[in-house]
């Protein structure tokens, strides 16, 4: 089975913009969630759970229509109102969440998500105002959560909060560091009724309340419960055990509370002894963070030592060629405007760039620069606060230093040297005619948020980059992925993003479709190639319709070497495109992993299974290599078309010739696979009848509509768009 790498933190919103944009944080985005309670998950789940698992905010949309199981560990429901969540979700949204559960999955419920995720919900019962009753479909907690626990709750207000105590059942937990009593901030949640009566249900109480209640609990108080589902389980929380306050000047509660944007630093909520709140919860949260780890580790998820949220880094723009740098800010010159102090920005949809050149600063400016906090209030605040602060990355300045007389020096990229990567590229394209653009121009950032949207999402940028533009980073830390997935992207992985500019009057003989099919063979190609034939038995091989698979060194000791069913995920391609009437301009996304252990296994692991001794693979020269093969596979497709020569190329490292599968919008139908369309890239499926013969009846598939369990012999399809 696959790894499930994801953990998906339901955002509240239909669609991702939506949630994006709003810029009330006490309010909910509309379908459930408060936007304030969505990125306390995401900072305290990625604190303790990168690098082995991905955290990103996910909508109503994605949970409904895109295949999100096969790769997701755990589903979360924050705070906010649970009545949203039915509003969105009743029906198919909790058919499937309910069945992902039962197979083995993960569901972690906060506080108004504890409420949807029991049989049964009662929410201030007899208040004409706030009252809500009714039974829920998730039913994970055969009883019913009763709320609110304590007096005094009023939406989007701080009024009804406190610092609730909570005594915790040691014995229900792993042995270790779990505390035996912590306080959580607490606003509006429930208690779990009757909950010691469910026991046999598999139902287990981790913390009660140690406080008098204000409803009527039943047996127990039941804050915090664990319930075995199926082959799954879900967490259900009154409190809010997710919320991050941490220890500030207790006079001063707005420097306690997360920064998600700057304008929330000015104001103070006028709710008296609610410093008084902050300043308990401050002292407890190593109780706090010892807590959520153990329920977290009782889930069957790998914790990890806790984590500090990066800062953005500087970016470096340089070419193969330095003085070709100069041309490419040339080319931006429209787009750029200068401030009262005659510094540089280009603003853009998503971000907002400060362009630095060097070729007019005194070296001297340019070491401070790079060594100093940044000045701007919004980078003042990620500098000082990433150990311990949520930032909202979109708000922050993006700063590129240019280097239009040289390339980057080991001392300002440490983790990334340019003059290798150059010296490779060049070396590689004299062994390669076609390979001529891609790499010649490079965009690296130690930190970014992502390679693809710094490109794809920044249209007015996108629209002057030059063929083969790349933009490469050490770390990510919002890497994007098909659909709703993300791709985990820690220190040690190959990270980049290629601009193509397609030109529209070959779409009919060159399609450009294909480009996420000659990113892979780029890929395995480039891997294999690395350094003449010393790196061709590399277990490596390509999974449809965009996906790069590895033999995991475990189940290959474990369950007999190289057999198909021991590949695992180790790369994932993304492919976004923009047009107009002469050319689509495509953003196409790689993720690799090559030196990182977690969260699956990396190249640099498989190396054990070669007959021969080589040395690791370095981001350096593996990027140059892909970059080159990739370029020359391009060129040869615009001449040729997806050809028999390059389709048979596809499928010499393709896993799924011959498969048998079922093709779950056929009615579980079997069928075999036999390739792909050379016109559309379609995956053609063929019936099997009795005894497994072709019947004659065949299907293509879509990739953008379509998933490929390829573990489970599963074609899963979002909507129906099979062809016949």
């Amino acid at each position: 089975m696959s790894k499930r790498m994801n953990i998906l933190v339901y955002s509240g919103a239909l669609t991702q913009d939506a949630w994006r944009s709003n810029k009330n944080l006490m309010l909910s985005s509309g379908n459930g969630s408060t936007v304030e309670s969505v990125r306390h998950c995401l900072y305290t789940l990625r604190r303790l759970l990168a690098p082995h698992y991905a955290v990103i905010p996910v909508t109503g949309d994605m949970l409904i229509k895109e295949p999100w199981t096969a790769s997701c560990a755990a589903i979360v429901f924050p705070g906010g109102a649970d009545q949203g969540y039915c509003k969105t979700l009743n029906g198919e949204g909790n058919r499937r969440i309910r069945q992902f559960v039962e197979r083995g999955g993960l569901y972690i419920g906060f506080c108004a998500g504890g409420y949807y995720g029991s049989k049964r919900c009662e929410f201030e019962v007899g208040n004409k105002l706030l009252e809500v009753v009714g039974d829920r479909e998730l039913a994970f907690y055969p009883g019913t959560a009763r709320g609110c626990a304590f007096p005094g709750f009023v939406y989007h207000s701080e009024k009804g909060a406190r610092a609730a105590e909570l005594k915790v059942d040691k014995t229900t937990l792993p042995a270790g560091a779990a505390p035996g009593v912590f306080k959580s901030y607490y606003n509006g949640g429930g208690v779990f009724v009757d909950a010691p009566k469910y026991k046999e249900q598999g139902v287990e109480i981790l913390a009660s309340y140690a406080d008098p209640l204000v409803v009527d609990a039943g047996e127990g108080a039941a804050a915090i419960v664990y319930c075995k589902v199926g082959q799954g389980a879900a967490l259900l929380t009154g409190p809010h055990p997710e919320f991050v306050f941490l220890g500030k000047p207790a006079d001063d509660w707005s420097l306690t509370k997360p920064r998600f944007a700057p304008a929330n630093l000015e104001s103070k909520p006028d709710v008296p002894g609610f410093a008084d709140v902050i300043k308990a919860l401050a002292e407890d949260e190593k109780h706090r963070m010892d807590f959520i780890k153990a329920c977290l580790t009782k889930l069957g998820l790998t914790v990890s030592g806790e984590q500090n949220v990066p800062s953005l880094s500087y970016m470096h723009l340089s070419s193969s060629d330095p003085a070709d740098t100069a041309g490419v800010i040339s080319s931006l010159s429209h787009l750029i405007e200068k401030d009262e102090h005659g510094d540089e920005f280009l603003k853009d949809e998503n971000d907002t760039f400060q362009i630095l050149k060097p070729s007019v600063w005194k070296m001297v400016d340019l070491t401070k620069a790079l060594s100093a906090e940044p000045e701007s209030k919004e980078n003042a605040d990620q500098k000082d606060g990433s150990s311990d602060r949520i930032v909202d990355y979109n708000t922050v300045t993006k700063k590129i230093i240019v280097h239009d007389d040289d390339h980057p020096q080991p001392r300002s990229t440490p983790y990334f040297n340019h003059s290798a990567f150059y010296s490779n590229l060049h070396n590689y394209q004299s062994q390669t005619p076609g390979a001529v653009n891609f790499g010649a121009h490079l965009l690296y950032g130690e930190v970014v948020t992502s390679t693809n949207t710094l490109l794809e999402k920044n249209t007015r940028l996108l629209r002057v980059l030059p063929q083969g533009f790349t933009a490469t980073a050490t770390v990510q830390v919002a890497g994007r992925g098909r659909g709703s997935n993300v791709w985990v992207s820690p220190a040690g992985s190959l990270m980049f993003s290629t601009v193509l500019r397609h030109p529209m009057a070959q779409m009919q003989s060159a399609p450009v479709v294909f480009v996420q099919y000659l990113a892979a063979m780029a890929i395995v190609n480039g891997i294999k190639t690395y350094d003449g034939a010393l790196y061709k038995d590399m277990p490596v091989k390509l999974k449809w319709p965009n996906d790069i698979f590895a033999l995991d060194p475990a189940k290959a000791k474990e369950h007999g070497g190289d057999r198909n069913e021991n590949y695992t995920k180790i790369g994932g391609i993304l492919v976004n495109s923009h047009y107009n009437s002469k050319e689509y301009i495509a953003v196409c996304g790689i993720g690799l992993n090559t030196a990182n252990v977690a969260p699956t296994t990396s190249l640099n692991q498989l190396i054990q299974f070669l007959p021969h001794k080589v040395t690791p693979f370095t981001l350096e020269k593996l990027l140059a290599r892909i970059l080159t093969v990739f370029d020359d596979l391009y060129a040869r497709f615009l001449v040729t078309g997806f050809d028999e020569v390059m389709e048979q190329m596809y499928y010499r490292h393709w896993l799924h010739m011959d498969q048998i599968v079922t093709l779950e919008a056929e009615g579980g139908q079997r069928a075999r696979i036999k390739g792909i369309t050379r016109n559309y890239g379609l995956l053609i499926a063929e019936e099997l009848g009795w005894e497994d013969r072709e019947t004659g009846r065949r299907w293509t598939l879509q990739s953008d509509a379509n998933s490929f369990d390829f573990f489970k012999g599963l074609v899963k399809t979002t909507e129906d768009v099979l062809r016949m």
